[in-house]
């Protein structure tokens, strides 16, 4: 192994250790209780209410993440490009952490009928209106991000000779929650606040369309006779 191979292995190992740790922290806020210890049995009950909107949470932050360690299986070299699109991911998660736990948290409660609690009250179509848009920004850019990257990965592995095919396959998974992200910003942005409270689950519901990653990989795959 040569020394600049050597090096840039060291450098790419200290940036996801460091992608990892951000992660990881986005989750320390995400935790049920915050920084506050339950003083008795009722609030505890209370407190382990707060696990289903925490469990969802997790989810998507973790697949985010795994979104960044799938981009290294292409990518494993360091370079400019590399390091500033991962610290632009690491920005947006930070972000992305608040309106997230804000979204699920409201979610379960108003489900559960109040019986899951939330530290977020959301009160009127004004307040949802901004939620959804700012969590549709935020999942938009999250995506956007690990689209550019494993695009960069695709245009690596063709400068070095090798098929760009499966980094342009990653490319597609994420090219499909960042378009639902978008529509979804725009959707609550178009709804007019006097509409129906039915109407205002659209915005949500397209997040659903994300299992169109499934049939649109496959058929990737099928075209260019990956297996």
């Amino acid at each position: 192994m040569s020394l600049t191979e050597q090096r840039e292995g060291i450098e790419a190992g200290r940036l996801d250790m460091f992608v990892d740790g951000a992660f990881a922290f986005t989750l320390t806020l995400l935790v049920i209780g915050g920084d506050v210890v339950p003083d008795s049995a009722g609030a505890l009950l209370a407190m382990l209410g707060g696990i289903p909107a925490f469990a969802v949470c997790f989810w998507m932050i973790a697949f985010f993440w795994h979104g960044h360690v799938r981009w290294r299986r292409r990518c494993p070299h360091a370079d400019g490009a590399g390091l500033w699109l991962s610290l632009l991911l690491v920005f947006f998660a930070l972000i992305f952490v608040y309106p997230l736990h804000m979204m699920f948290a409201s979610l379960f409660n108003m489900f559960s009928g109040g019986r899951l609690p939330s530290r977020f009250k959301l009160m009127g179509a004004s307040e949802i209106r901004t939620l959804l848009v700012v969590y549709g920004i935020a999942f938009t850019c999250m995506a956007g991000t690990l689209t550019l990257l494993f695009g960069h990965a695709a245009r690596r592995a063709r400068r070095q000779g090798f098929s760009p095919l499966e980094a342009q396959r990653e490319q597609l998974v994420w090219i499909v929650p960042a378009v639902l992200g978008l529509a979804s910003a725009l959707a609550a942005l178009l709804l007019p606040l006097s509409a129906p409270p039915a109407l205002w689950s659209l915005p949500g519901f397209l997040y659903v369309l994300m299992f169109l990653i499934g049939p649109l990989t496959t058929r990737f795959r099928r075209r260019h006779g990956l297996a």
